[in-house]
């Protein structure tokens, strides 16, 4: 299991197959919040910390078979 603290501000969240899916905005509760420039319909979504694999680098790793947010810019 990773440390959320080690889960920072502009740090590229990415699929299990390092796809860009989105920036980290903030760490809210449970969820990374992502930033609005990333998504197609210019919100903030949300995923929740249950769905990441790792932490790499400067960049978050989500679950194989994590739910990817509707307006995501894939």
């Amino acid at each position: 299991m990773f440390e959320k603290l080690r889960i920072k501000e502009h740090m590229e969240v990415t699929s299990f197959e390092g796809q860009h899916l989105g920036t980290v905005d903030d760490v809210e509760d449970d969820r990374i919040k992502l930033t609005r420039t990333d998504s197609e319909d210019n919100m903030h979504h949300y995923m929740p910390l249950e769905s990441v694999d790792r932490i790499d680098d400067n960049r978050v790793y989500l679950k194989k078979d994590a739910t990817i947010p509707a307006g995501l810019a894939s």
